[in-house]
């Protein structure tokens, strides 16, 4: 992920999640995979910015809120492509929702 920037990021208080793309390869076939970081930032004593993966009491509920925010775009991201791959198959790409029962 060096040199990458996120696709999208979700900030709560001092609490950042990025969502970053990354590709795969599985039975010789490539694939866009979404994963999700999770960090702190505060200003040391020095007044310096640092960056943490350790989170207080009043800090995991915003944690689980930026991660919860990922975890919903990641899943419209799929269903975007159930969606695609069943309008493909029927002739009517794009045409409508996937039926509410249909498991991501």
């Amino acid at each position: 992920m060096e040199g990458q920037k996120p696709i999208e990021k979700f900030r709560a208080g001092q609490v950042d999640c990025a969502l970053w793309e990354n590709e795969i390869t599985v039975n010789g076939e490539r694939r866009a995979i979404l994963k999700a970081t999770l960090s702190k930032r505060y200003k040391d004593r020095d007044g310096d910015w640092q960056t943490s993966q350790s989170y207080s009491r009043t800090e995991i509920p915003l944690a689980i809120w930026c991660l919860w925010r990922a975890f919903e775009t990641m899943i419209d991201s799929r269903r975007g492509e159930i969606e695609e791959a069943v309008g493909a198959a029927s002739g009517n790409a794009g045409a409508g929702p996937v039926s509410a029962n249909r498991r991501l």
